[in-house]
């Protein structure tokens, strides 16, 4: 007669079982990597840095000069260069993880009827490029009230140059 798996008797549990299960999980999620495999360059993948339970928790990119940086998603240059060329402007929301950042609209000095925003989107944790998305938007203010109006192409362009230029910079400084 071959061995066969028996039905549970009444009045039997499954927490018991359940219960090893769940610490045995819970167990192997605390295993760690050596720190010298978990420590990746500035410009290292998500894939690269892989730590937790089955890679199912990763940690973005890291920066030889701010440990708050390792915990972003997005490259850490484009991001921190992002913020250093809109410093002059208000933020109205910033997710480092997604790589958002959304500005308040800005009226300057001198042109009071006029006022821009701008939206930036880093879209790879590599420093390149076409990782960056910028999109101004400008509004003029009229009789009926604030109206939209188009940006001349010229300006998002520069923006994008100028982060990019900050963020070569960043990594350059780290480098030394």
């Amino acid at each position: 007669m071959r061995n066969q798996i028996q039905p549970l008797k009444k009045g039997s549990s499954l927490l018991p079982i359940l219960g090893m299960a769940a610490m045995c999980l819970s167990l192997g999620a605390c295993a760690t990597k050596p720190k010298q495999q978990t420590e990746s360059a500035p410009n290292a993948t998500n894939a690269q840095v892989d730590r937790g339970f089955l890679g199912l928790f990763k940690q973005g990119a890291s920066s030889k000069s701010s440990t708050a940086d390792a915990n972003i998603g997005v490259n850490a240059y484009l991001w921190r260069a992002s913020l250093d060329t809109l410093s002059f402007m208000s933020i109205r929301s910033a997710d480092p993880w997604g790589g958002v950042i959304i500005t308040e609209w800005y009226t300057h000095p001198s042109k009071p009827n006029e006022r821009f925003k701008i939206d930036i989107y880093i879209l790879d944790t590599r420093l390149r490029a076409d990782a960056l998305s910028v999109s101004v938007f400008k509004e003029v203010q009229g009789p009926g009230g604030w109206q939209r109006e188009e940006v001349a192409g010229q300006t998002q362009i520069d923006i994008e140059n100028s982060i990019l230029t900050r963020a070569r910079e960043l990594r350059l400084s780290d480098v030394r």
